[in-house]
């Protein structure tokens, strides 16, 4: 137990001492309670996640996704999130989860944080979209993503790809 220290360890309290005698200073949302503890109530203003895309941003990569399926008559996804430590394996996973869809399927995952892109073909998409159209797509979104323009590296890779198929 400190002695001569008076300061109360609520930090909104901190800078203000008490001598003894005095009657205490609150602040609204403060109470004496029935043991002589104070009891402090605080606003907590919630932090919201962010978004890394705008909503103009998901317009437009949501028209890529759309023209991209219409053009090469294959069904193309995106995930954008962490994909742990085998990535190649957790993009598989994700893309197989799409289920009778998985054969006529090209899933991007992009892990931003770990800086990685994987493109999964399903075996009726890989027929007709070659490994050079995949690496070529992942090209043009690296450069963008390189620059901080992840919105615009997805856009770009999904026309890419659509324009790669046979």
């Amino acid at each position: 137990m400190a002695t001569g220290n008076k300061q109360h360890r609520d930090p909104a309290r901190r800078d203000r001492s008490q001598r003894d005698g005095d009657p205490p200073e609150f602040v609204p949302g403060e109470a004496v309670v029935g043991t002589g503890r104070i009891s402090a109530a605080r606003m907590v203003k919630p932090v919201l996640p962010t978004l890394p895309f705008t909503r103009s941003q998901l317009a437009t990569l949501d028209d890529a996704l759309v023209l991209a399926s219409r053009s090469a008559s294959l069904l193309f996804g995106v995930y954008l999130g962490d994909l742990g430590s085998d990535t190649r394996g957790r993009a598989e996973m994700l893309h197989d989860s799409m289920g009778k869809w998985a054969d006529h399927a090209v899933l991007v995952a992009v892990s931003p944080g770990q800086r990685v892109v994987e493109v999964v073909t399903g075996s009726k998409a890989a027929q007709r979209l070659p490994d050079r159209g995949c690496k070529l797509a992942v090209e043009s979104m690296v450069s963008s993503f390189k620059a901080g323009d992840l919105a615009g590296g997805l856009t770009a890779g999904l026309r890419t790809l659509a324009a790669q198929t046979d």
